[in-house]
């Protein structure tokens, strides 16, 4: 087997994409590319000391840069993109986190509207020791210190939407986008339904790490140097985001309320395993409800986030997007070496 190619992109301040669909591509990739990424935090680095609040160094909505986005050659609706993440790696030493006023799940919000006042701004500044591979609290009122494990992830990733609509980067739903799971790990394999001609993938929104739900609405945030191959299945249709790892197969979705985020979720991961694996309907609500994990992704985005996962030594040996995420991982050594 050839080389895979292997495209390097660095954008610059004003070669971001701030939305998915609606943005020319950066790029035309064949099947099998490998993309050398560098994605910018969602604060478009802007957010470097304790003392820069997002309300005055950001303009919103030029929040959460996405590097690309990228034509896929040969993909078109009803066609699926798999990105296979092969490293996610911190760019600096440091990273940003936030509270910002009326955003965020313990406090108002504009749709969730009271006359309590809003949450101040305050800024984290997390220490990051890559050789140690930790990310270092330290508390704004006390002297507490803790070093955590760093788990990096990406919090955003996506194909233009459907019905010619542009979504902000800030909004999670069926072309994926702001999810902020941190199943968006190093080693998996995300899989994403094709809308336009193209595709036209993006992502970015790099976190250090970042609690399931992301509470207070801002993960450890921090530009990220990434490695992922991209492929095209054809005639594979993927109407939610769904990820594969070596150990799970994992649905999300992505709605307000946060059941109906929950019910899509439960809902592909079901259908899912009919389509693949052999169960019945019925057989397959059964055994999912039984066996499924259900961490939340987000509580705090314009829309929320749900994850469904369930473990693979559980489930019949077959092979699902025709043992794509296998053959990827394999691609994947080969690169770290």
């Amino acid at each position: 087997m050839s080389d895979p190619r292997i495209l390097t992109v660095r954008p610059e301040p004003h070669e971001y994409a701030w939305t998915f669909g609606g943005a020319p591509p950066v790029a035309r990739i064949a099947p099998g590319t490998v993309l050398d990424l560098y994605t910018e935090d969602c604060f478009a680095g802007r957010v470097r000391s304790e003392k820069d609040l997002v309300s005055q160094v950001c303009e919103f909505p030029f929040l959460n840069p996405q590097t690309g986005p990228f034509h896929v050659e040969g993909a078109e609706p009803g066609d699926t993109i798999a990105v296979h993440f092969v490293s996610i790696e911190p760019a600096r030493d440091w990273a940003a986190s936030t509270t910002v006023p009326l955003f965020g799940a313990l406090t108002s919000t504009h749709t969730t509207a009271t006359l309590q006042p809003p949450l101040p701004e305050t800024v984290w500044i997390w220490q990051l020791d890559r050789a140690r591979r930790t990310a270092r609290f330290t508390a704004r009122e006390s002297d507490i210190q803790v070093d955590l494990p760093m788990d990096p992830m990406h919090g955003t990733v996506g194909v233009a939407p459907a019905n010619l609509e542009v979504r902000s980067a800030l909004v999670p739903d069926a072309h994926g986008g702001n999810m902020d799971t941190p199943e968006m790990r190093a080693g998996v394999t995300c899989y994403l339904g094709v809308n336009v001609e193209g595709a036209l993938l993006s992502l970015g929104d790099g976190h250090a790490r970042q609690g399931e739900g992301e509470t207070c609405g801002v993960a450890v945030e921090c530009a990220m140097n990434t490695l992922v191959i991209v492929e095209l299945l054809k005639d594979i249709a993927t109407p939610w985001p769904r990820i594969e790892s070596d150990t799970h197969i994992i649905s999300t979705g992505s709605a307000r309320p946060l059941e109906d985020a929950f019910r899509i979720s439960q809902l592909d991961l079901v259908q899912w395993l009919v389509r693949d694996y052999g169960f019945s309907e019925l057989d397959a609500y059964q055994f999912a409800t039984q066996a499924v994990e259900s961490p939340l992704a987000n509580v705090c985005d314009t829309n929320y986030t749900c994850v469904a996962k369930l473990r693979k030594e559980w489930l019949p040996a077959r092979e699902t997007h025709r043992g794509l995420h296998a053959r990827l991982a394999e691609t994947a050594a080969t690169l770290r070496r």
